[in-house]
């Protein structure tokens, strides 16, 4: 989640970089830095940590009005000062900032850029390099900019400066958020409206594969091919509780796409100095001396739990229940010898589970609540705590809780194998880190969710999901989200079931998206769509690369096996929030519903 600010007018430009990207703390970063540029150099400061350590190294006698500045989160290349952006060409005159990722990084370094020596690590270097490239070759500055844009393929937000021009910021997009803010006698860029509200609120917005050339009295907007675009600057109109959901017109929108700085968040607070798995002692030995973990929730919640179970069943070999929670409290089944109990909240306020919990206390038993809220009451009860360091989730229907559940559950049960004995090829810290660069492709790719959201949910009263063992689980959270925020009557049913009874309420029209992640399940779950197909199903599949077949809607970027319900929820994510938005539903405040159900 990097963040991106810049610059050009008649103030102190390093004071106002430094209060923009402090603003963008809240997206998560490792590293940050800001460059300035006088009347004919450019002054770099990064380093790697806060922005707090920025500030120490920034020179406050530089004197600029005009500059760029950057948050990173490590994805190519560790972090560090020197892959820390700003990153400049190699002559020094061209320096950049680039949030996304360049896929094609590699090629482009073998077919232009074989003579140059990288300093970094980064596919951003590439851009920057290429463009001093073709500048050398001829081009102008312009023109060297959308040559290079033409040819990197991938997501990207980027904003480039030239150390003999003071006076313009070149900016292009493609898939990642940027905005050019506009303002009497200055002109700003931003990833996120919020970072520069304090300077205006009027804010121009660019669309994919635009560049804008930016300076302290105008902004040119352009496509790749060169062609003029006029388009007016909006107001945005931000208060108090808008600022934390910035210029994202839902929380919920805000929080898909915070996933994968949630999962970096998890990452953080789940290692040692070492980078090694790092949980509290009482809880591993918990997990050690159980004979039988029983994990009790509600919703969502309990759609996790599902996946926890399959995670710490194949991972550490102890045998696992999950359980609703309002049921068990009533209908208490045969505990084991020695059971401990996990029960998974957001909010940790959840009065069915707390029923359990006291009952369970009751009996003697040892409890662990994961949850997002610390201090709150199933955490204050339980014997220990597991926390998903997800960020408020302030919308109904919950979106990174549940991928946060599911990531803890993974490391609660490497960590568990491990104090076992058991051997791992698996390090859930570097396959969280995977899983973070894909969901970010994934919510780079929103237009293709809209699109199937429209295709197949836009005029339909029912919906099925349909997914064999772990997919399974992730549809029954994937129907849950589209009933939840659309209203619409959706069902998640493992496939082999359908010819059991669902298979009768198939219809012409009737939308059936099926999930298939997996490839010992993979011809199985394809023949029940051949089925419901055959019987007028409009059908839509999510597959991977190693599962894919001709006619799938939405590949998925490869993951480890365990973790793929984190990648393979994201697109039923979006798919129910654009089927919710195009129906004029009530995103974020679903009716009948509350974020935290503190009673039974």
């Amino acid at each position: 989640m990097c963040g991106i600010v810049g610059y050009v007018g008649n103030k102190d430009a390093k004071e106002i970089l430094l209060q923009g990207l402090e603003k963008l703390e809240y997206r998560g970063y490792d590293s940050a830095g800001i460059a300035v540029v006088d009347q004919d150099s450019v002054q770099v400061f990064k380093e790697k940590g806060r922005i707090a350590v920025l500030r120490d190294i920034v020179d406050p006698a530089v004197e600029s009005t005009m500059g760029i500045g950057h948050t990173r989160w490590a994805t190519h290349g560790a972090p560090s000062k020197v892959n820390s952006h700003p990153h400049q060409s190699s002559a020094e005159r061209f320096t950049l900032v680039h949030n996304g990722v360049i896929e094609n990084y590699g090629k482009v370094k073998k077919e232009y850029l074989q003579d140059v020596t990288f300093v970094s690590d980064t596919d951003t270097e590439v851009v920057v390099q290429l463009i001093e490239k073709f500048v050398n070759e001829g081009e102008s500055v312009e023109e060297a900019f959308r040559h290079a844009l033409s040819v990197i393929k991938g997501s990207y937000a980027i904003a480039l400066v030239d150390n003999q021009d003071p006076d313009t910021i070149y900016v292009g997009k493609n898939k990642s958020p940027l905005l050019v803010g506009v303002g009497e006698g200055f002109n700003v860029v931003a990833s996120d409206a919020m970072a520069m509200i304090s300077q205006t609120d009027k804010y121009v917005e660019l669309m994919d594969e635009e560049i804008v050339i930016v300076t302290r009295d105008s902004y040119t907007i352009k496509t790749l091919d060169g062609q003029e675009v006029s388009r007016e600057p909006y107001t945005a109109e931000l208060d108090a509780s808008d600022i934390e959901k910035g210029t994202y017109p839902h929380y919920m929108l805000k929080e898909i796409d915070e996933q994968p700085f949630v999962m970096r968040n998890i990452i953080k607070h789940y290692q040692n100095e070492d980078g090694n798995l790092k949980l509290d002692d009482d809880i591993r030995q918990a997990m050690k001396e159980t004979d039988r973990i029983y994990i009790v929730a509600c919703g969502t919640s309990y759609n996790a739990g599902l996946v926890g179970k399959q995670l710490i069943e194949n991972i550490a070999k102890v045998p696992v229940e999950v359980h609703i929670a309002s049921e068990f409290v009533y209908n208490m089944p045969l505990l084991s010898e020695k059971p401990l109990f996990i029960f998974i909240s957001q909010s940790g306020e959840t009065a069915d589970s707390r029923a359990v919990l006291v009952a369970v206390k009751k009996l003697g038993h040892k409890a662990l609540t994961i949850t997002n809220v610390p201090g709150s009451t199933l955490s204050r009860e339980a014997n220990y705590t597991l926390n998903l360091y997800a960020g408020p989730e302030i919308a109904v229907a919950s979106t990174k809780a549940y991928t946060a559940q599911i990531a803890v559950l993974a490391i609660l049960a490497v960590d568990a194998a491990r104090a076992q004995g058991i051997e791992l090829d698996f390090n859930p810290l570097q396959e969280l880190a995977i899983v973070a660069n894909a969901i970010e492709t994934l919510t780079d790719q929103k237009e293709t969710m809209e699109r199937v959201a429209q295709e197949y949910l836009s005029e339909t009263r029912n919906a099925f999901f349909i997914g064999r063992a772990v997919d399974y689980f992730v549809c029954l959270e994937g129907s849950l989200k589209l009933k939840e925020i659309s209203y619409i009557q959706a069902e998640g049913f493992a496939g082999g079931e359908l010819k059991h009874g669902t298979i009768a309420l198939i219809e012409d029209g009737t939308p059936v998206i099926a999930l298939s992640t997996q490839e010992h399940v993979d011809l199985s779950i394809r023949g029940n769509v051949k089925e419901v197909a055959a019987r007028g199903a409009n059908t839509c599949v999510i597959s991977t690369e190693a599962t894919k077949d001709e006619g799938d809607r939405i590949v998925l970027p490869e993951v480890h096996e365990y973790l793929t319900p984190l990648v393979s929820v994201v697109p039923l994510q979006l798919i129910a929030y654009y089927a919710a938005l195009h129906r004029d539903c009530d995103v974020d405040k679903p009716r009948n519903l509350a974020k935290s159900v503190t009673v039974e």
